[in-house]
């Protein structure tokens, strides 16, 4: 069986997309899944050119945040008996370092975390009191923010997340402020709520048999908050443990730490 990788690019011009797509397919041939939009064509032809598969959605790019779970859990559904692992990512401040499957994971599935609290950062903190409210706050603010850019894991218990925030989406919607609930416009502040839903998810243990990997540790680096950024002689981002990151998550956001490094990576791709 294959494995997959889901990811979306509503509204993404085809060059935000391409350091993703090759560093992807340097190491990993298997299936890589993207959610367009109508108008998209330049960069349908793109993932054409690269063996890619795309699924067209009428959605704003804004609103893309929160429904992509939906349109995912399509794409699942009609792919039973197809694929082993899954990973949903982000794609526009994402590079991959090796494929990102090749890896002794420990759990069914598995979450990615960052390097601090929830309560040290303020728009996590925000999502999720907007949406779980004071006292699941309180519970779980002092556990290490869980980033949902980034999950991994079996087909099945994938179906089962994917469930689980559709499920949560609903339920426990971002509380507006009074302007837009009166405006009936989108609330900008809640468009990345679903990393609220996937720290409650994780942390009140879903699943039993999930497992949190560490950032400084572990095969995913989200780097916005990481606090060592060291690379070997090859450019590549490695970890405390002296192993290169399978996956580099957010490098835009330290970009004068990543911006040689990028270049030298994006050099040997033939991308600039």
């Amino acid at each position: 069986m294959k494995n997959v990788v889901i990811t979306t690019a509503i509204g993404l011009k085809s060059n935000e997309v391409e350091f993703f797509i090759k560093s992807l397919r340097k190491y990993y041939k298997d299936d890589i899944y993207f959610l367009v939009g109508e108008k998209d064509n330049d960069l349908k032809r793109k993932l054409a050119i690269y063996n890619c598969k795309f699924k067209e959605v009428k959605i704003h790019k804004h609103d893309i945040q929160l429904k992509r779970y939906e349109y995912f859990l399509k794409i699942l559904e009609e792919n039973k008996n197809i694929y082993n692992q899954v990973l949903f990512c982000d794609c526009r401040d994402i590079y991959f370092q090796s494929d990102p499957f090749d890896y002794k994971y420990k759990g069914p599935i598995n979450f990615f975390l960052e390097d601090i609290p929830i309560k040290q950062c303020e728009f996590n903190s925000k999502w999720i009191y907007k949406t779980f409210g004071k006292e699941i706050y309180k519970e779980i603010s002092n556990n290490i923010i869980c980033c949902s850019g980034t999950v991994l894991g079996s087909f099945a218990s994938m179906l089962d997340y994917l469930n689980l925030m559709n499920e949560m989406v609903k339920k426990f919607p971002f509380k507006k402020r009074l302007k837009y609930l009166l405006t009936f416009k989108r609330d900008k502040e809640g468009r990345g709520c679903d990393q609220a839903y996937c720290n409650f998810i994780a942390y009140k243990k879903y699943f039993k048999n999930s497992y949190l990997h560490s950032n400084h540790e572990g095969p995913i680096a989200t780097v916005y908050y990481l606090k060592k950024i060291k690379f070997n002689d090859e450019s590549q981002l490695i970890n405390e443990l002296g192993k290169p990151y399978l996956i580099v998550h957010q490098y835009d956001k330290r970009w004068s730490e990543f911006s040689e490094k990028v270049k030298f990576i994006k050099k040997d791709l033939k991308l600039i």
